[in-house]
């Protein structure tokens, strides 16, 4: 079993906020990689949904994942995406996994 934590964000623009959205979480990715802990930190998008994206991170343990919540970037990450998309963030750990 391991430790890490594993955080999936999924995020719907609001009409016309694409762009600004996805400029918002480009923005996270440098910051986020270069935090210790990490172990990844990757954005996607839906091709048949403009305007969702989803964020996949993985942290070697929870505290690497709260450190990342603490982090000025995240800080303003939080303070705007709320004017600019609906989000669901899910916080997991392994059950099984490769």
């Amino acid at each position: 079993m391991t430790d890490n934590v594993k955080t999936v964000g999924i995020l719907t623009a609001h009409p016309g906020k694409e762009a600004e959205l996805r400029s918002l979480l480009e923005g996270l990715i440098g910051s986020s990689r270069s935090e210790p802990g990490n172990l990844r930190y990757d954005l996607w998008a839906d091709p048949s949904q403009p305007g969702v994206f989803v964020l996949d991170e993985l942290y070697v343990d929870a505290d690497a994942a709260a450190a990342h919540r603490a982090s000025l970037h995240f800080q303003h990450y939080r303070a705007n995406v709320g004017a600019l998309a609906d989000r669901r963030a899910l916080s997991l750990r392994a059950v099984v996994v490769a």
